[in-house]
């Protein structure tokens, strides 16, 4: 599933706001820029990057602001790639990357000068666990940003189509439930932060997530909506399957597809209908002292 997103989406694996004129790739680093410029990001600043993927987010923002990052992660395979990514990046004195669990985090209290989560703390079994820890480890006074795939106020639990859809989701995201705005707003508060601000981007982006831009990528605006509808979903599976059982591919690929595809579904279905949102963004400060 790595090396899939990897190349079809970039080292990056999160959604963006995007401007017209903007790729995808081009719109994902404008608003990893914009986590840093939130964060008040500055040399020398020491920052948690939690869930950090393969760590694409880590080494554009470590070479955008210039702080050393350290990239929490529980897969050994991205934190494998990961590590030759920033060596490849010339970045290995800036950034590192360890294995571990950020429900319990090896790092003493007060480490970090600032932290972020970029799509990761979703897959948190508790949410509410997740900041705390993030909490625990920020240095007093220190921001942390985060960055998540929620549901809206829409979305109505008692409509049958509004729980298909978040199912799709939860599924093809590996989450363990789709929470909403509310809930991680309210997560932030009871973890101790203060919240500065709280916003779903997705509301001022002048081009959806899913939208490939027509003027700048005919080509991918072409796939998309063959891939997407039920022919061409159709066809990507048999010509997988083939590939699977030729050993081209490896075993279960077919499976995966299914899997994203299910996903898709969900997010343009749960997008298209505003009941869901993937880029809620919330920025939090962890006071001085308990209470200030």
């Amino acid at each position: 599933m790595s090396r899939f997103v990897e190349y079809w989406w970039g080292q990056s694996f999160h959604f963006a706001p995007r401007w017209r004129e903007e790729t995808i790739r081009e719109s994902i680093k404008r608003f990893e820029h914009f986590i840093a410029l939130q964060l008040g990001l500055k040399k020398g600043m020491k920052v948690l990057d939690v869930g950090c993927g393969i760590g694409g987010p880590l080494i554009e923002i470590s070479r955008f602001s210039s702080t050393e990052i350290t990239g929490l992660n529980n897969n050994a395979y991205q934190i494998s790639r990961g590590k030759d990514l920033i060596s490849s990046a010339g970045l290995s004195e800036q950034c590192n990357l360890i294995k571990g669990d950020f429900m319990n985090m090896p790092f003493a209290d007060n480490t970090f000068d600032a932290a972020y989560a970029i799509e990761a703390t979703m897959h948190a079994p508790d949410v509410l666990g997740a900041y705390r820890e993030i909490y625990r480890v920020l240095k007093p006074g220190q921001y942390f940003a985060v960055d998540e795939l929620c549901l809206t106020e829409r979305f109505d639990p008692s409509n049958s189509k509004h729980r298909g859809i978040k199912a799709e989701i939860e599924l093809g995201c590996g989450l363990p439930d789709v929470r909403s705005t509310r809930q991680c707003i309210q997560a932030m508060k009871d973890a101790g932060f203060e919240v500065v601000f709280a916003k779903d981007l997705t509301e001022d982006s002048p081009c959806k997530w899913y939208q490939a831009n027509r003027v700048m990528d005919p080509v991918v605006m072409l796939w998309a909506s063959f891939n997407n509808s039920g022919l061409g979903q159709f066809i990507t599976k048999a010509m997988i399957g083939a590939l699977e059982i030729l050993r081209i591919v490896p075993k279960g690929s077919n499976g995966m597809l299914t899997t994203i595809q299910k996903s898709s579904h969900g997010l343009l279905t749960g997008s298209r209908e505003r009941i869901f949102t993937a880029m809620f963004f919330i920025l939090g400060r962890k006071p001085l002292k308990q209470g200030e």
